[in-house]
Formats: structure tokens, sequence, C-alpha cells
């Protein structure tokens, strides 16, 4: 873990986080500026940049991630009738915090875009 990485403090509880669900790969969190009636975080346990820094070794890591994301889902009640997961890659894609995480949005009908 990063020591100034803001999911790394929260993994290791220095930072509050309402917590939806867990795997041994991930935590998933809600958001704290939500853009949808659901919006969660799904953060790997490891500190992991991007998708753009993922090496074939961390596949498995990747499945635990989209595992956790369909599961946090159906605790959310969102799993019917529908939910998105983003993951933006870098300041050009909107990244804020660099640490890999998806962003689970849903409890509405989604448009192309999430707002």
């Amino acid at each position: 873990m990063a020591a100034d990485c803001l999911f790394c403090k929260i993994l290791r509880k220095e930072i509050p986080a309402e917590i939806v669900y867990e795997n041994e790969a991930a935590v998933v969190i809600k958001d704290i500026q939500p853009c949808a009636p659901v919006h969660l975080l799904v953060i790997p346990k490891q500190h992991i940049e991007s998708l753009n820094a993922i090496v074939p070794e961390q596949a498995a890591m990747l499945g635990q991630l989209q595992l956790a994301a369909q599961a946090a889902a159906v605790v959310a009640g969102t799993a019917q009738p529908g939910w998105r997961l983003i993951s933006n890659v870098g300041p050009g894609g909107g990244q804020e915090v660099m640490h890999l995480h998806y962003h689970l949005i849903g409890g509405k009908i989604l448009g192309w875009t999430p707002d």
C-alpha cells in the first residue's frame, strides 16, 4: 500500500468509509459524492495506480473485482434493472485518485453518461 494514497488509507482504516461489500481482493464503499442513487467504489486491496499499470499476473485479482462489483450491486438493490461499472484511467480519463478503482453506478435508468 502507498503511504499517501487516499484509498490505501481507507483500506488501512485510517479514514472512515461505509463498506458495502468485501472479498479477499477488494472492498466496496459508498462514494461520498454520489452522482446517482447508487454510487459505489470498487477498490482493490493491492495498490495499483490504474488499469494502465495492470500486468497479466493480476488477471485473477481483476476477476475478483468484477465479482465484488456484482455482489455489491445485489447488496445495494440495483442488480435489476441494471447498473454500470466505470474505470477512469489517468488524468485525461477523469481519474482523481491514483489507485485503480471502479465506479458502480445504478439506482436509476442510465443514459449514456452517468449523470
